[in-house]
């Protein structure tokens, strides 16, 4: 690829600072963009980067006096609204700037985890039970949907909200948790069935032609009898947590080929079903019975070098540098389909 001039949307309050190593940068918020944009600049290309916190105009201003070849993409919310992320690849369209990850409409449909499950059913993909609980809404459940029962937030990502109190086995816990949901992320919550298992990602890169990487895993191998084996904030965030119950995520080894082949035919069945784009990651839930569930998609997954996404890539042979220089390349291409 040839150099080209990148503008790095990130949160203002995400600017990482110029000297910051890699280990000073592994515990901060502004990790990812510490390894995009150094990475970047490494390849060789000429960076600018634009803190964009609630005024669009910002960018076409950048456009007009530093003229990049494509936008990467790094912004999760727009005005404090993570439901806000596809307006701003809407505007980049509009104003004719190649971006790196997913289209606007992939951005709405997998960004709401009762639309993209209700998708799931219409294509005859496992979806656990659920049903979505507005704010400042009555709420009794119904009696087809059985404890124990996950409550989380329906539009936050990253685990927000999420803890070993998500899983409920009654109705006053139930109640307790629906509310927490709505006081804490100011969100409506969804209820689903909890499914017994284990988490699946599989990471996925592509417009029309989609690609995978190999299949992760979400291993716990120390924690206490009871403790439910799902990613909550404190699994995905804090890698003293991580360390003390020996928690991390590792490539799937002990699947059928057929089982393995199966899963990855799913995932790409679900991107092209949400209409994603650039890049992205599918969780499922592998039960016992090797049953596969849909959980969520995460379009424009964390992109740093020691996340999931990266570690997937390189246990496919793909560096880090190839991997940021294949986002690019899907970002122009995906532009000039459009054009």
């Amino acid at each position: 690829m040839k150099k080209l001039k990148i503008l790095v949307l990130i949160h203002p309050s995400l600017i990482p600072p110029t000297n910051a190593t890699h280990h000073e940068a592994e515990t901060m918020p502004w990790r990812t963009e510490h390894y995009v944009i150094g990475s970047l600049t490494h390849m060789g290309h000429q960076v600018q980067v634009l803190g964009v916190e609630s005024d669009l105009r910002v960018i076409q201003k950048a456009k007009e006096d530093f003229k990049p070849h494509i936008a990467f993409n790094l912004l999760e919310q727009f005005d404090g609204e993570t439901l806000f992320d596809h307006n701003v690849v809407s505007y980049l369209e509009m104003i004719k700037l190649p971006y790196t990850g997913c289209n606007p409409k992939g951005l709405i449909l997998a960004r709401d985890k009762s639309l993209s499950k209700k998708i799931m059913f219409y294509h005859r993909i496992k979806t656990p039970l659920f049903m979505v609980v507005a704010q400042n809404s009555k709420f009794k459940r119904p009696k087809n949907l059985k404890f124990p029962l996950f409550v989380k937030s329906l539009t936050e990502e990253g685990s927000v909200g999420i803890s070993q109190n998500s899983i409920v086995y009654d109705d006053e816990k139930l109640l307790e948790r629906i509310k927490f949901i709505h006081e804490t992320t100011f969100s409506d919550a969804i209820i689903e069935t909890y499914i017994e298992g284990t988490d699946l990602y599989i990471s996925l890169m592509g417009n029309k032609k989609v690609v995978h990487y190999p299949l992760l895993e979400l291993k716990f191998k120390n924690v206490p009898a009871g403790f439910h084996h799902i990613a909550t904030s404190k699994v995905k965030w804090d890698p003293e947590y991580r360390k003390k119950y020996d928690i991390d995520t590792h490539e799937v080894k002990d699947l059928s080929k057929e089982d393995y082949n199966n899963i990855v035919k799913t995932g790409k069945k679900i991107y092209r079903a949400l209409n994603l784009s650039g890049y992205a990651r599918i969780d499922l839930r592998l039960t016992p019975g090797n049953r596969i569930y849909f959980l969520e998609a995460n379009p424009n997954p964390d992109m740093a070098k020691t996340d999931d996404f990266a570690i997937s890539a390189k246990n496919a042979g793909v560096s880090y540098e190839e991997l940021l220089e294949k986002a690019l390349s899907l970002g122009l291409s995906y532009y000039d389909s459009i054009c």
